[in-house]
């Protein structure tokens, strides 16, 4: 016998409020439930759908889209296509797979004293995330980047320096993602991307895309990365190696006036010593994304350029 709710029962079940389920109720999101004299009986059908809409939210689906989606597990279509492209747009975008170590391990690595200035902007950046209840181990979302950091610091990288380093790399890959998700939105998944939920077929077929594409990725940037490398590291190590260095042309200044109170926002952030190079980094970075911006149209501007035409 399959089991019956109550409108709390249901809430406590699922997880949800009873306030929850009566909006969905209200908006259409659930079936209505089976009248019984003067009390409301709730299946194992919504349940379900309740389980199903608290993942599609997880997933970033709003209600809006979640209600179109009903249409397609009224009529039969089911949720698999849907949760499939959802799992794998949500899947990891590598291979690595995280590792813990011990705050003794991670001291070693880095010259074998303390420094908790380094572990409070490494766990800021991510590249080490704290485990409940755990002073002493930390989780290492990609081993590979942290073993790049050893060996940086062990050629002679101050932490400070990759910190600041890693921010800004940070920043211009987020521009180049932007621009390889805007490319393949616009030349690969245009038909997927309308007002309507995509049907079983199509969102088998585009979850199949993402698998393909998922790799593309990291192999044009590493492509690209090693032309660049091989461009300028060669070109400006040849001279090094030939004595030619070329001194430093002398960089004009000027003053800039900048409120007192972001001053010292800067300051508690970088330190007082590092506040000016903090700032002219980020204004920089600023500039740079800004003409990745004005040279790379958008999809609109390329849309109303081909209406035109």
């Amino acid at each position: 016998m399959s089991a019956e709710y109550r409108i709390e029962g249901l809430a406590r079940e699922s997880g949800a409020t009873v306030r929850t389920i009566r909006g969905y109720l209200d908006r259409g999101l659930l079936p209505r439930p089976e009248r019984r004299g003067r009390a409301n009986v709730y299946g194992e059908a919504h349940l379900a759908r309740l389980r199903e809409i608290a993942d599609l939210l997880d997933r970033g689906y709003s209600l809006a889209a979640v209600k179109e989606l009903r249409k397609a597990w009224d009529t039969g279509r089911g949720l698999g296509g849907v949760l499939g492209l959802a799992a794998e747009v949500d899947g990891p975008w590598t291979d690595e797979e995280a590792v813990r170590i011990s705050r003794a391990e991670l001291d070693e690595r880095f010259g074998g004293e303390r420094d908790d200035r380094a572990v409070a902007e490494a766990l800021e950046l991510g590249v080490l995330e704290r485990i409940p209840g755990r002073d002493d181990l930390f989780l290492v979302p990609s081993p590979q980047e942290l073993s790049v950091a050893a060996e940086l610091y062990a050629a002679g990288v101050p932490l400070p320096a990759m910190s600041g380093h890693l921010r800004e790399l940070r920043g211009q890959i987020e521009q180049i993602a932007t621009r390889f998700v805007e490319f393949t939105t616009e030349h690969v998944f245009a038909s997927y991307a309308g007002h309507r939920p995509p049907t079983e077929g199509e969102a088998a077929e585009a979850a199949a895309l993402v698998r393909r594409l998922r790799p593309l990725a990291q192999r044009s940037v590493d492509a690209e990365l090693a032309r660049a490398m091989r461009l300028f590291a060669t070109r400006h190590l040849r001279r090094r190696l030939a004595g030619e260095v070329t001194p430093p042309e002398p960089v004009e200044t000027s003053t800039v006036a900048l409120p007192r109170s972001t001053i010292r926002a800067v300051e508690a952030l970088v330190g007082a010593a590092d506040a000016a190079a903090f700032i002219t980094a980020a204004t920089e970075r600023e500039v740079q994304a800004r003409t990745l911006d004005a040279l790379a149209p958008t999809t609109r501007q390329s849309g109303d350029i081909a209406q035109k035409g």
